[in-house]
């Protein structure tokens, strides 16, 4: 059959096919050599680009990390100094500057990435308005449905990065207060009063009381009658404040003098003086009741008495001497028309 096919008269078909299918591969092949430097072009722009972009989130995130750290050890050298006392503790300082170094990570990438792969895209010369105008709807319908979460999280950044509060700090946040537990950028943990652990969404907080920054006030009001020496109460005040300043480890708790204020308030039969000392943030529960407890042994000692008023009773109504007294009966009298209807009747 092949033999047969050889010495066909038709010879002229195979000098044709194979003219056409070398005119094919000379095509192809200038078609090759005149877009192959384009290609190359294309390929060396893309890795470029790939490769720029690596390296400069590599420097950035590295950067940022050792900005962390360098928080980090500037907080951990003032801790236990008198200048760490007025600073926040080490813990609060290292989950915060955590926190916002995850956050800058975080955006540097998606800045640095997104970047690059629109500039990809660009490279293949694919127009890229339509993908930005179909990101942005995407970007105000995603916005418009997670809008809760949105607020949340932003309102997360902004208090980690003007240090509103932090681990540790008793604060009042309007929908629950408590000490801080855990900062996280959408929720805030708090311990309760009685060990309850609330969490509040960062977006609901309207407002928030901090009371472990700065300082605390802890103030005592000692009612004595109204007929006591103010100079001796004064005098006896005063020196139970010098000598709890002087005592450990209330030196340290005591961030300012024992202060008699004064008459805080004068009635008939007692007088009110207030007594105030500036402490150390959260501490100001805790002196209060020491001060109370050192007053009442001073106070004892010195013979001055401690007055309070005594809670007001309700007055009973007096008792009815006659309420025990039954009312007469009818049969008592034997005149009484119940008396004769009850007799028994005469033969």
């Amino acid at each position: 059959m092949i033999l047969s096919v050889l010495s066909a008269p038709d010879t002229a078909s195979g000098p044709t096919a194979f003219r056409d299918a070398q005119e094919q591969a000379t095509n192809a092949a200038s078609w090759v050599q005149q877009n192959l430097s384009t290609w190359l072009g294309i390929g060396l722009r893309i890795l470029l680009i790939c490769f720029i972009a690596t390296v400069l989130r590599v420097v950035i995130r590295r950067a940022i990390t050792k900005l962390i750290e360098r928080m980090n050890r500037t907080a951990q050298a003032v801790d236990g100094t008198a200048l760490g006392g007025l600073l926040v503790n080490v813990e609060r300082r290292r989950q915060r500057s955590h926190a916002i170094g995850s956050v800058l990570r975080s955006m540097a990438s998606f800045v640095i990435l997104g970047t690059a792969a629109l500039m990809i895209l660009a490279t293949f010369q694919i127009n890229l308005a339509p993908l930005l105008a179909s990101a942005g709807v995407a970007g105000v319908a995603i916005g418009f449905g997670a809008r809760n979460l949105v607020t949340d999280f932003l309102s997360g950044v902004f208090m980690i990065l003007e240090d509103q509060y932090g681990v540790g700090d008793s604060i009042d946040a309007g929908v629950a207060c408590g000490e801080v537990i855990e900062v996280g950028l959408r929720v805030t943990k708090l311990r309760g009063s009685e060990g309850e652990i609330w969490y509040v969404r960062n977006g609901e907080v309207k407002r928030i009381g901090n009371l472990s920054q700065g300082w605390s006030t802890a103030g005592v009001d000692v009612t004595v009658p109204s007929d006591e020496n103010l100079d001796k109460v004064k005098d006896t005040l005063n020196e139970v404040g010098l000598a709890m300043s002087k005592d450990e480890p209330w030196n340290e708790t005591l961030w300012g003098p024992v202060e008699v204020l004064g008459l805080d308030s004068v009635v008939l039969d007692s007088m009110v003086v207030r007594v105030s000392a500036k402490t150390m943030p959260g501490k100001g529960v805790t002196v209060e009741r020491e001060l109370r407890w050192r007053i009442k042994r001073a106070f004892d000692e010195a013979g001055i008495r401690i007055v309070g008023r005594v809670p007001e009773q309700a007055e009973e109504p007096a008792a009815d001497p006659s309420a025990g007294i039954a009312a007469p009966s009818a049969y008592a009298s034997s005149t009484s028309p119940q008396s004769l209807a009850a007799s028994p009747l005469t033969k």
